[in-house]
């Protein structure tokens, strides 16, 4: 068959061997290797923890009972750059490493420091108080239980000898710290809950650590076991009383209720040989180790409360959450998460309460002088603007929940109320009655 190329186009192979080597390399494109696109930079840096102050000279201290102090977002401002930010942020934190890669059996009651035990105890007491008040017949309603206003009120009644026990002697330092423990269980008007008021919890042992209580050395016992205790007495008084989340994002959250069980329970899981992030889609992993976990725990009891299985559809955020590499990526995204939706959100910080313990800064408004009512007189969620002519209340349209007291029906609720009437069973519909 005749070649179709003529011979006579084609080059010899003397020309071919006389033709540079260079300049055919000169010719053609040159071959680089892809990199690798960076891994995309988090704008804000993994907060790190402050060193924790030595407790206060009492002698210098007065006592007086907490009030609100961050009414403007100039005050809240104020209070970022404040010690008493920074404080909080060491204690918290410090906590939390506390507990890093430690199983909540790794210590036991036995084991406690005795103020330790005395906190236990004082949690034990709040809940022989719930049988002593029990909830009212709402006839069905999925909405806040008036009786835990009684609650509230047996619990107010007893708290003074309750920190006697613990320690305290002069009546002004147990109206101060009992206000942040009386605090810690929801809002009595509102009758709801958030990590505003989880917040109120660690203060309070943040007071007590002030008054030389619980050292250092306490901290570990502190948050395996005490800390551990008052999520499940809270578990029981949500349960009892239908606490409405306050300002919750609901499925666009962690939970309905609260944040620092997963800043810990992240903690805990550091270094862990076995369970990764994405083990939280394993319910025999839940099963068998949520009771030594905390952030485990709070994933198992989130999706029992929800109708609906898969955290994919009910809890989005911490199936996000479950595709990180390791825990230590968990822990310092919680810890950002601390920084930002807690303390750096005003709707959340504008009910905390400042004291001779954890004092305000200097320039922070005043309830009186703002015309602004005591926390526990403030039937709204919304953040509250000080102008020169008094204080008006701010509506927001930036947040679902935290405005006006939106009332928000509990999942919990929900559940207890499917459950008397025997339909446990099958998908619920939460009715906003």
């Amino acid at each position: 068959m005749p070649s179709v190329i003529d011979d006579a186009a084609l080059p010899s192979r003397s020309k071919l061997a006389s033709i540079d080597q260079s300049q055919i390399d000169a010719k053609l494109p040159r071959l680089t290797p892809r990199k690798k696109a960076p891994p995309p930079q988090n704008p804000l840096p993994v907060p790190e923890t402050p060193d924790l102050p030595p407790p206060p000279d009492r002698s210098s201290l007065c006592f007086h009972e907490p009030t609100r102090r961050i009414l403007s977002p100039h005050d809240h401002e104020l209070f970022r750059a404040s010690p008493t930010y920074k404080l909080i942020l060491s204690f918290v934190f410090s906590l939390s490493e506390a507990a890093a890669s430690k199983k909540i059996s790794s210590v036991t009651v036995e084991q406690a420091p005795g103020p330790v035990k005395q906190v236990i105890s004082v949690l034990s007491s709040v809940e022989d108080t719930i049988n002593q008040c029990p909830p009212a017949d709402q006839g069905g309603s999925r909405f806040g239980n008036p009786a835990f206003r009684d609650f509230l009120d047996a619990v107010s009644a007893q708290s003074s000898p309750w920190h006697s026990l613990l320690g305290l002697t002069l009546p002004s330092a147990i109206t101060e710290t009992s206000t942040y423990l009386q605090n810690s269980f929801g809002n009595r008007t509102r009758i709801d809950y958030g990590s505003g008021h989880e917040l109120n919890f660690i203060i309070w042992l943040l007071c007590l650590n002030r008054l030389s209580l619980l050292p250092p050395s306490t901290f570990p016992a502190l948050t395996l076991l005490a800390f551990p205790r008052y999520i499940s007495l809270m578990r029981k008084i949500q349960s009892a009383y239908y606490l409405e989340p306050a300002g919750s994002h609901g499925v666009w959250g962690l939970d309905d209720y609260h944040f620092l069980p997963f800043l810990f329970g992240a903690s805990q899981l550091l270094r862990h040989p076995y369970i990764r992030p994405l083990s939280i889609h394993n319910e025999l992993v839940l099963e068998e180790e949520g009771d030594d976990y905390l952030y485990l725990s709070m994933v198992r009891e989130t999706m029992a409360s929800k109708s609906v299985k898969g955290l994919k559809w009910t809890q989005p955020m911490l199936d996000d959450i479950s595709g990180a590499k390791n825990w230590e990526k968990v822990e310092q995204g919680m810890r950002r998460m601390f920084v930002k939706e807690v303390l750096g959100k005003l709707p959340v910080m504008q009910h905390f309460l400042f004291g001779a313990l954890v004092p305000a800064a200097e320039g922070m408004s005043r309830e009186g002088e703002a015309g602004v009512k005591p926390e526990a007189e403030e039937s709204e969620g919304g953040e509250v603007a000080v102008e020169e002519d008094g204080a008006r209340h701010v509506h927001r349209d930036d947040a679902w929940g935290d405005c006006c007291g939106i009332k928000i029906p509990s999942t919990v609720a929900a559940n207890q109320e499917a459950r008397k009437k025997g339909e446990e069973d099958g998908l619920r519909r939460i009715p906003f009655d």
